[in-house]
């Protein structure tokens, strides 16, 4: 594939996992140029010029914390839900670096650890949160947001959200847990098609050559990059599931 709008290779290393953003084992992170592309796919099919994201699979935040401190202009709510009570956790420290305060609390942090380890890498990582706070505030200041534990499959209220971008387990660091179906993808999809509002976009991405649809739903986009797929999908195809 080629990039339509991350065309230049730009500098993300203060946004790489265990930087400033938190991390912890068995939760991966995603390429911060194709998360950045795929969100500016996904912005020409929906309606108007920002929206709510929506992670339900969202292991640590990573993604859209990344996608908020990236693209606060863009956004007006972030919400990251797991079936995981842990993961969920870890989430709601990283959504909390999408805020002045937040970045705040990251620097000093930081800067403790270089005092107490003597590490340069420590005073690098706060100076990258401090960069990052600057690039929020001209971006609009704080984005607000929400975590929640909730298990994907099982979702029936509706969900406030405009765009959802989620990267599905892929059976090597990361699994299904809650009432997984034989088909976890289909199922995924399904609850999508449950709570969403008709003209919500999802994009699926997956360690795979190419994300496998129930039969009659028709992708917007697909895209492959690497070892990643992803496809772009409107709600109300999925609401027969």
């Amino acid at each position: 594939m080629s990039y339509r709008y991350a065309t230049e290779r730009a500098d993300h290393s203060a946004l790489a996992s265990g930087q400033v953003l938190r991390s912890a084992p068995g939760y991966p992170g995603f390429p911060v140029r194709l998360a950045d592309e795929l969100l500016q796919r996904a912005m020409v099919h929906v309606e108007g010029d920002r929206v709510r994201l929506w992670d339900p699979c969202c292991g640590s935040g990573y993604l859209v914390t990344v996608l908020g401190l990236l693209h606060r202009d863009l956004l007006t709510h972030v919400r990251a839900s797991d079936v995981s009570s842990d993961a969920v956790g870890i989430a709601a420290r990283n959504l909390e670096l999408l805020t002045a305060e937040g970045l705040a609390e990251r620097e000093r942090e930081l800067r403790r650890s270089a005092r107490d380890f003597g590490r340069v890498a420590f005073v690098e990582r706060a100076e990258a949160a401090r960069d990052l706070a600057a690039g929020l505030a001209a971006m609009g200041g704080d984005l607000p947001h929400e975590s929640a534990v909730a298990d994907v499959f099982s979702l029936t209220d509706p969900v406030d959200a405009d765009l959802v971008i989620t990267d599905v387990p892929y059976g090597e660091m990361t699994h299904w847990d809650g009432e997984a179906p034989e088909d976890p993808v289909r199922g995924l999809l399904a609850s999508m098609g449950r709570v969403l509002p008709r003209n919500s976009v999802v994009v699926v991405t997956a360690r795979t050559r190419r994300v496998r649809l129930p039969e009659g739903v028709r992708a917007l986009e697909r895209v492959k990059v690497g070892n990643r797929s992803a496809v772009l999908l409107r709600a109300r195809d999925l609401a027969a599931l």
